[in-house]
């Protein structure tokens, strides 16, 4: 299984949102290069960066930030938060991204997203946010009326090959994830699931893995010291 410590960007400062709330925030750090470079030397291969401007105003705000990251810490780097057009996109794989995350434009825009993913194929991660088995969008700022499962056929048919499921309601709270929503995604469907909000702990983690669960998120529990990065990377990654 594959472990993704997370960036949030805000302002240029790394960030922590509680269950997306943008009035519930820590700052962690105000060198967001310098994170990623310490998540590296702890032994992690791969990194979830968000855009949380991106992700609330709809445009590519911390692309320099970004930027840095893929220069200066040379990991595998998927990219989320305000990726709402084709040029978004490339501007992304052209960096040096490796997977592009599409959010509120997967569900407000599926011709769009059905373009992205001829065009771009695995390259192209859809972002499952979800609250009280609804799909919500802009930064989680609004739940739509689309049906969880209804939204996951339609990735399916579509072919998507990655899914990033966060159940909002356990983001940031350090209480555990949503163990019985990925046992269903890892029954139901076929795409990779990265599961995402509230993992905390390293049973859970060995619970995924034995899932199949292809990757896990792990944001404030390693900011709060809940889980050290160096040994979840040596007990799950190797």
């Amino acid at each position: 299984m594959i472990i993704f410590p997370a960036i949030d960007i805000k302002d240029g400062n790394v960030v922590r949102l509680f269950q997306g709330d943008y009035d519930q925030m820590t700052v962690y750090s105000e060198d967001p290069v310098q994170v990623a470079k310490t998540f590296k030397s702890c032994g992690a291969t791969h990194l979830h960066l968000v855009d949380l401007d991106g992700a609330k105003e709809g445009r590519l705000i911390n692309f320099e930030n970004i930027k840095r990251i893929i220069q200066e810490a040379g990991l595998f780097v998927q990219v989320g938060g305000g990726i709402r057009d084709m040029e978004r996109i490339k501007a992304y794989l052209d960096l040096g991204v490796h997977r592009v995350i599409l959010g509120t434009a997967a569900v407000t825009e599926p011709e769009f997203l059905k373009a992205a993913i001829e065009k771009y194929g695995d390259k192209i991660a859809v972002g499952v946010d979800v609250k009280a088995g609804r799909v919500a969008i802009n930064g989680w700022q609004k739940v739509t009326d689309i049906e969880t499962g209804d939204f996951l056929g339609s990735l399916e048919k579509l072919g998507v090959a990655t899914v990033i499921y966060t159940d909002i309601s356990k983001d940031g709270g350090l209480e555990g994830t949503n163990l019985e929503a990925y046992e269903d995604l890892e029954k139901n469907y076929s795409f990779q699931i990265i599961a995402s909000g509230g993992v905390t702990y390293m049973e859970e983690l060995r619970v995924l893995k034995n899932m199949g669960v292809y990757g896990a998120i792990l944001g404030k529990a390693l900011y709060a010291g809940s889980l050290v990065l160096r040994e979840v990377v040596k007990h799950f990654e190797q």
